[in-house]
């Protein structure tokens, strides 16, 4: 008689070379994985689950080459056998999701529902350190920061006011910032995608809240703002004698509950931030009696 032979056929069978990459907007990735098949493979492409509402069919995945907000950014490379990667251009932040490889035979479709890899993409900032305070500038270290840590060394551009600032390619530089200064930084190769910019907080704007005739008793609100980046911390003084002896409040409002005759006199704001600090006009409360 005769035994029926068995034998073990290879799995269909996909790896991820990372199943997560951290990289800087502006700039390429390459997503890889292995793949293989006992069976002859028709068809093969990346998509992300995250697009599923762009498919016509919400659970039959499609091709991201296809996607338009893709378009020109997305390439498919085959440098060996039974390898695929998908390199992407360009990285915006709302690039950040899961990549899955799909491939289909004559008998099935291979897609797993184990996550593949996860991109997050994320923007420069610039993280400002105060060293010292001068009478017209402030002396600062300036970083060119991302949550991502990066792979290997990379190459940094930092502009001032618009310039670039030669001969400084490092995450970091120490600088004296004056009001009206703007600071930004980039990686080198993609200035088109730097940073939000940082500077001294504008000349604060004090709004008063209501305008109308301020009577005795009545609630007034007195409002500090300024354009700042880093944010700017308010402090409000009344204009008589020492301003540390007039500190009225930390708030970018004033508040008075129920005013008093007392109360009437000129006041002022500071906006200030890690790289100096501007003194608003003074305005004038005049409290009159019921």
């Amino acid at each position: 008689f005769y035994l029926t032979g068995v034998y073990d056929r290879p799995c269909y069978k996909v790896i991820y070379t990372d199943r997560s990459i951290c990289t800087f907007k502006g700039s390429s990735v390459d997503i890889s994985c292995t793949y293989s098949s006992y069976d002859t493979i028709r068809s093969k492409f990346w998509f992300s689950p995250e697009r599923f509402h762009q498919w016509q069919n919400p659970s039959q995945p499609e091709d991201l080459s296809e996607d338009s907000q893709f378009a020109g950014r997305v390439q498919v490379l085959e440098s060996e056998r039974g390898r695929s990667t998908l390199r992407i251009t360009d990285l915006t932040e709302s690039d950040s999701a899961q990549y899955h490889f799909k491939f289909t035979t004559g008998w099935s479709e291979w897609r797993s529902s184990l996550p593949g890899t996860t991109l997050t993409v994320t923007a420069l900032q610039v993280q400002v350190s105060r060293i010292t305070v001068h009478q017209s500038d402030t002396e600062a270290e300036l970083k060119c920061h991302s949550s991502c840590s990066p792979a290997g060394r990379l190459s940094y551009v930092w502009f001032k006011n618009r310039q670039k600032v030669t001969g400084v390619e490092t995450s970091s530089f120490k600088d004296r910032v004056y009001p009206g200064d703007i600071i930004s930084c980039a990686l080198k190769g993609h200035e088109n995608y730097g940073s939000p910019p940082v500077y001294v907080p504008k000349l604060p704007s004090v709004s008063v809240s209501p305008s109308a005739e301020i009577v005795e008793g009545s609630s007034v609100t007195l409002t500090c703002s300024s354009d700042a980046n880093p944010a700017a911390k308010y402090t409000w003084y009344k204009k008589n004698g020492d301003p540390d002896l007039q500190l009225l409040s930390k708030e970018p409002q004033l508040v008075f509950r129920s005013t008093q005759s007392s109360d009437s006199g000129e006041y002022y704001c500071t906006a200030e931030n890690e790289l100096g600090r501007r003194t608003s006009e003074y305005i004038y409360i005049n409290v009159t009696c019921e």
